[in-house]
């Protein structure tokens, strides 16, 4: 179905996870709309496409005159063979260029499985990510191998902040927490008030409320300058000690397949994003 029908692959993916019918002649729910923009505009976007590469977008976060936010990068590789794993510090993180969640977080260099992880980014490397989750614009995206340094703690990754910017604008944020150990995802709107409703897909929030970075005007800032040109986009940024790192931008979240606790908050983002230019007569 994939191959013969993108579309009605995606209508029936979105209607069996998400218990809605799919109207992509005149969707009003946020969940809709990027169902169209997964569809229609993103995979036809060159900037899009730049932007998703985990890679490409490192160019893209410097043109903005963000290149200080770069988590600075140890090489980039076509294969898994030529990295000289020798000359790499005792931690650091593999990251595929091509797709979201193809990635390794390496706390001690001691405890690394060489074997292991050359079969594993094998396989990633000769995954079409955007063939297998209909996400068209990872297609486009050239498959090699990004080495960052790691930026955590020997303990504990880095609180992460996943920024949604609606035609520009700045609207909600979820606050990711406890990754590795006991993970949680707390939905806030953008001015740090809770957003329970908008909780999906069952995860599960902070059991005690979240301090508010010192620095988060500069965090919305910089994700409202880096979302500028497109409809919609989610960018993910951490504070470090008061240090802004970037960490990749997203422009369809889970697909687009999201069940929220309340259904309320999916019309509520449907009203915040504007695809009205994109949309065929």
């Amino acid at each position: 179905v994939k191959r013969l029908s993108p579309i009605a692959y995606v209508k029936y993916q979105y209607r069996y996870i998400t218990h809605h019918k799919l109207n992509l002649k005149n969707p009003v729910r946020y969940t809709e709309k990027l169902q169209y923009l997964r569809l229609f505009v993103d995979p036809k976007d060159p900037e899009v496409i730049r932007c998703a590469g985990r890679v490409s977008v490192r160019d893209y976060v410097k043109e903005k005159g963000f290149e200080d936010a770069l988590i600075p990068s140890l090489g980039v590789y076509d294969h898994f063979e030529d990295i000289p794993f020798d000359t790499l510090p005792s931690a650091f993180v593999l990251k595929c260029s091509h797709a979201s969640g193809f990635n390794e977080i390496v706390k001690d260099k001691s405890q690394f499985h060489l074997e292991e992880s050359k079969a594993k980014f094998a396989k990633w490397l000769s995954t079409d990510y955007g063939k297998k989750t209909m996400e068209p614009h990872y297609s486009k995206i050239k498959p090699q191998i990004l080495i960052e340094n790691y930026i955590g703690t020997p303990r504990d990754l880095p609180v992460e902040y996943k920024i949604h910017v609606f035609n520009g604008t700045a609207r909600n944020l979820y606050v990711v927490t406890g990754r590795g150990k006991d993970i949680r995802y707390t939905q806030y709107y953008i001015d740090w008030t809770p957003f329970d409703g908008s909780q999906f897909n069952g995860w599960l929030k902070s059991d005690t409320p979240l301090e508010k970075p010192k620095n988060f005007p500069d965090l919305v800032r910089m994700a409202e300058k880096l979302a500028s040109p497109f409809p919609f986009v989610r960018v993910d940024l951490y504070d470090v000690n008061g240090k802004i790192y970037f960490g990749e931008m997203t422009f369809t979240p889970a697909k687009g397949t999201l069940i929220f606790d309340d259904d309320k908050t999916d019309f509520e983002q449907g009203e915040w994003l504007d695809i009205s230019k994109y949309l065929k007569p």
